[in-house]
């Protein structure tokens, strides 16, 4: 937490409330009843009502129910639900950070970190629903940031090309995540696991996909690949479309380091 002798007030007032009370910079309020309302309780009962009921289920009017107290209560502790949603936010990315090995190849550490970030997820299927509004502000988000450039420290780049390692890294991140949450909640909703292969429909497609139509998907729907009918030599998709990222990653650091 900062303290006021540790920022200059005057640039600290033009972030957003919400990111400001997620560094616990903004002056608490006075008024309400003392010690039984805070801004983390808040927040813990809006997580609560998502994970039990989904995004769309949160209100300043449910999170002051779920804790007893009226809607105005909590305005006095943060003003408005888009600030609400930039806190959940911050304490969902609040994740553990595994201490540093310098033992440990850097591959698989980005390997841990873009498993960790799936994770959260699965764990909180709303919280790809978040929209991106701009550049993560929040100490929880930017703990996960430092923990990926921690992983680069050694690299022979610079801070232009670590971000760029670390957007495809996020980027890759976030588009497993969404497609394991959907997945997940469809197999909590009843869903057969066969439905997201497709194999019940191979035999479907082999017909209706014809080589004058579809000349190159009609070879792979022919050859069950694309229903996964066969089994996969390469191993999970996800798997191995990110250790694909890092080959490049490897490579674009052996030319650098080639150059240098």
């Amino acid at each position: 937490m900062a303290s006021g002798d540790d920022v200059d007030e005057e640039v600290i007032s033009k972030l957003p409330a919400g990111v400001k009370l997620s560094w616990g910079i903004v002056k608490r309020s006075r008024r309400g009843p003392k010690g039984e309302l805070t801004v983390p309780k808040i927040v813990d009962a809006a997580i609560g009502i998502a994970d039990r009921d989904g995004l769309a289920a949160v209100s300043m009017g449910k999170v002051a129910q779920s804790l007893g107290f009226t809607t105005m209560s909590l305005y006095r502790y943060i003003t408005s639900k888009e600030d609400l949603l930039v806190l959940m936010h911050n304490a969902i990315c609040d994740i553990p950070i595994p201490p540093e090995d310098a033992e440990k190849p850097w591959r698989q550490e980005m390997k841990e970190y873009v498993w960790a970030c799936v994770g959260v997820f699965r764990d909180h299927p709303w919280f790809g629903d978040i929209p991106i509004t701009g550049t993560p502000l929040t100490p929880g988000s930017l703990q996960v940031i430092d923990w990926a450039l921690r992983i680069m420290k050694d690299f022979p780049l610079n801070e232009f090309e670590k971000m760029s390692f670390l957007l495809l890294l996020s980027s890759y991140s976030r588009a497993c995540g969404l497609i394991a949450r959907d997945m997940d909640r469809a197999i909590r909703e009843g869903a057969d696991p066969k439905e997201f292969s497709g194999s019940r429909y191979g035999d479907a497609l082999r017909q209706l996909v014809k080589p004058d139509r579809f000349p190159y998907l009609h070879p792979v729907v022919a050859s069950g690949a694309y229903t996964e009918e066969v089994d996969n030599p390469i191993g999970d998709d996800l798997d191995f479309g990110l250790e694909r990222i890092l080959d490049g990653f490897e490579l674009y650091l052996w030319q650098k380091s080639g150059s240098s």
